[in-house]
């Protein structure tokens, strides 16, 4: 598949830079990450939540997990988890749970953990388990310039 064509259609709407990866089939960004030999603290994973009827697609770094108390608070406590026929709907042309984390080219709006906006540069799948994008930091600063941030992650 390589990369999604929801995805790749709006990277070069908004005109950004980025390094396709291929790398052997793996179904967990941890995975992933060893396979492509890079820091899983580098690897930004997208998890939807369902809030009010709405979409949110939560960023933060393969190495953490999703604090979902921290989230409320900023979110609201109306936050949940979205199933998987939910996130299948959301992202049609991506393989199953392989969401990219860019949220905006699928309508949602997101909300970026500060310890993945911190990384000098990014790598998130490309909507199937064998291909990453690779950014670097400017790239990914401008995708994500005017979205909710804050710590709603702890490393594993």
């Amino acid at each position: 598949m390589s990369i999604a064509p929801t995805l790749q259609k709006y990277l070069a709407a908004e005109n950004i830079q980025y390094e396709v990866i291929p790398h052997e089939r793996s179904m967990t960004s941890a995975r992933t990450a060893e396979a492509c030999h890079i820091s899983s603290d580098r690897l930004a994973k997208g998890i939807v939540l369902r809030r009010d009827g709405e979409y949110v697609l939560a960023v933060l770094p393969a190495s953490h997990h999703l604090l979902l108390p921290e989230l409320k608070t900023k979110l609201g406590n109306s936050v949940h988890m979205a199933d998987e026929t939910e996130i299948n709907l959301l992202f049609r042309d991506c393989a199953y749970g392989a969401v990219p984390a860019l949220g905006k080219c699928y309508g949602l709006d997101i909300i970026v953990d500060d310890s993945i906006q911190a990384q000098p540069d990014i790598y998130m799948e490309a909507g199937d388990h064998e291909t990453l994008l690779h950014m670097g930091h400017a790239q990914f600063a401008r995708l994500t310039a005017n979205v909710p941030h804050g710590r709603f992650s702890a490393h594993d």
